[in-house]
């Protein structure tokens, strides 16, 4: 798969709520995630790890009010997508959550993400 193939088969994989899935069929084994500086899991490398990071955070969800994740922007090897999510979690209750996320793809398998926001 190319960039736009994967970056396709991502967006829709997500916006299924598939993306234990997604890391599963996409991700690369060697994938690194960052997060923005100071936050919990800021860096995390392995796609067991990504899988890990991302089922703790669904977990920690109690309840899913709206949510939106723009269509990919593909450039060469990465493709960026807004998200915006009204979220009630189970630790912190709920917020309005809106970010970017940076994917680079090589091989046909998703090889770093990074997210970026207002850190509130």
């Amino acid at each position: 798969m190319n960039t736009w193939d994967v970056a396709k088969k991502w967006h829709q994989m997500c916006a299924e709520g598939k993306n234990l899935e997604c890391v599963d069929e996409l991700y690369a084994e060697n994938v690194t995630s960052r997060e923005m500086p100071g936050m919990p899991d800021e860096i995390v490398t392995g796609k067991q790890e990504v899988w890990n990071k991302n089922k703790e955070w669904l977990d920690n969800v109690e309840e899913f009010h709206s949510g939106d994740i723009s269509e990919p922007v593909v450039a060469g090897n990465h493709f960026t997508t807004k998200m915006s999510f009204d979220v009630t979690f189970k630790d912190r209750g709920r917020q309005q959550m809106e970010e970017v996320g940076v994917w680079e793809v090589k091989d046909g398998k998703i090889v770093s993400e990074q997210f970026f926001y207002a850190l509130e």
